[in-house]
């Protein structure tokens, strides 16, 4: 992935097959799958690849249990069946992670008992595992440290975990061997006409200053959150297509969670479930679900939000964690598709995605989750397919193997979302090389240099909290490591003494966000 190489790509192409506008999951899913068509494919995204909702989830591959409590039977059966499929291909990524419930009342044992045998069935063939009843004993062996006042038992199931932003990255990198071109820092600030049709976009290249039209068949919005904005450019009185609800995550030391295994709390002060799940040797625990009318790139977490976590998560740990506990707090909002005129909460609004075309020719996909960022890809696809006028060619995602393919994965090294990247990785340079510059978790200045060298990371942020997940682990820790990190990347992409100063005073300010 060449910055400089896709961005001749622009002035040289005059006419792209499909424009994507966004560079997180959806907009990523649909570019892979616009280019293994065949289709000539743009993406471009105004900040860095994921730098929206796309690094900030629960880091679940699930059917969602929640939404078959809720009764959405269609969007669980469709997410179990990408949740299969998104380990399939990319079993590097997607990790089998043991959920267990415990019960502090008889009545829920039945109930969860019996809708998880649902949820292994709905699964099928792309099942991880049977769910099973447990008691009293055989809740506290699995989960040592669960408050065992009242405890009954439990049920234990299964789902899948990854690493967002990692898994972006992956798809990133598979587009571009698929030959679609792939830009960061490009901002979409227009589009161009003919007769009411949209026939391309202008756009700013944020780091140079310098300005572009581009033409294509189709554009397709994929910015989540601010799809309103894309549309509103282009239909300036459309009504408001997308209803954002923040999530926060707080992240603690892996003491509060002491084993492999995952909570789901299944009842909160909110009617939402809560998840306390091992990552990276740490703790990610969420989520809220509120709802919000302004749209932040950097969303912050409002105090009662904190407070419910910490208050919720401590009811069901023998340590109650508190503020001064957490290691990095992160927020981001949800792209749920609005009920039109309708007054719902948020947690009520199904998490399905819609795809939408305006009189111009504009498609937008809307709502949606990470799990089913494949689907969503396809659908887009298809529709851009009859928009545009392209050549009829099938989608063939559901078989093809991401970056970094690697089945022989071991998930306890620091490397293994790289999958077979990771030996590229580890011959870089010399063998101090791979040393890691914390002990709070692993960051090497083979891992920087292959960010920059290999996955277009261009500022210090792109690194820290997306290709390396630092800022999403410990926040303080961080700031400590900031400078090396900084010294680092500017030698390798030539950059002087202003920049690393320049970059450090931005990247103190964003880590600011994470901290209580």
């Amino acid at each position: 992935m060449n910055r400089s190489k896709y961005l001749e790509d622009i002035a040289n192409t005059k006419l792209w097959d499909v424009i994507i506008i966004g560079g997180g999951a959806s907009g990523l899913g649909a570019a892979v799958d616009a280019a293994q068509r065949g289709y000539k494919t743009l993406l471009l995204e105004k900040n860095d690849f994921a730098k929206g909702t796309s690094s900030r989830s629960t880091k679940l591959v699930h059917g969602g249990v929640r939404y078959l409590q809720n009764g959405d039977i269609s969007l669980v059966i469709e997410a179990l069946k990408e949740r299969g499929i998104m380990k399939r291909n990319a079993p590097h990524m997607v990790k089998d992670m043991s959920f267990v419930i415990p019960f502090y009342d008889w009545w829920n044992s039945p109930f969860y008992g019996l809708g998880l045998k649902v949820y292994d069935m709905m699964a099928g063939n792309l099942g991880l595992g049977p769910s099973e009843l447990l008691n009293k004993k055989e809740t506290i062996a699995l989960i040592n440290n669960v408050k065992k006042e009242g405890l009954r038992g439990g049920v234990i199931y299964h789902d899948g975990q990854f690493d967002d932003s990692r898994m972006a990255i992956s798809l990133a990198r598979t587009a571009h061997e698929l030959n679609a071109t792939l830009l960061n820092y490009i901002q979409v600030n227009g589009f161009i006409k003919n007769k009411g049709l949209i026939t391309g976009v202008k756009a700013l290249d944020t780091e140079s200053g310098k300005n572009y039209k581009i033409k294509a068949k189709v554009v397709i919005n994929a910015t989540g959150v601010f799809s309103d904005n894309i549309i509103q450019m282009d239909q300036p009185d459309a009504n408001p297509m997308i209803r954002p609800s923040q999530g926060v995550h707080l992240v603690l030391e892996k003491e509060f969670l002491d084993g492999p295994h995952a909570i789901m709390i299944p009842h909160t002060t909110d009617g939402r479930v809560l998840f306390a799940v091992p990552w990276h040797k740490y703790v990610v625990v969420g989520t809220t679900d509120t709802p919000i009318d302004k749209t932040l790139e950097e969303p912050r977490p409002l105090n009662q939000e904190i407070d419910f976590i910490l208050t919720n998560a401590g009811q069901y740990m023998t340590k109650k964690p508190k503020r001064k506990d957490v290691k990095s707090v992160f927020a981001g909002l949800r792209p749920l598709a609005a009920n039109q005129g309708g007054e719902t909460q948020t947690k009520e609004i199904s998490r399905h995605h819609k795809v939408n075309v305006s009189t111009s020719g504009l498609i937008s996909v809307l709502g949606g989750k990470w799990t089913t960022y494949r689907k969503m890809g396809e659908d887009a696809i298809n529709t851009a397919a009859i928009v545009g006028g392209l050549r009829e060619v099938k989608c063939r995602t559901k078989k093809l193997k991401l970056a970094g393919y690697d089945e022989n994965i071991d998930f306890t090294d620091p490397l293994h979302a790289y999958g077979s990247d990771a030996k590229k990785i580890t011959a870089m340079g010399k063998a101090g090389d791979n040393t890691s510059l914390s002990n709070k978790f692993y960051i090497s200045k083979n891992l920087i240099l292959w960010s920059v060298q290999n996955e277009m990371a261009i500022h210090l942020e792109d690194v820290l909290a997306r290709r390396i997940r630092c800022l999403f682990l410990d926040a303080n820790e961080t700031l400590e490591i900031a400078p090396q990190v900084a010294k680092i990347m500017a030698k390798a992409l030539n950059k002087d003494k202003s920049w690393i100063k320049k970059e450090l005073s931005k990247t103190n300010e964003l880590i600011k966000n994470y901290t209580l």
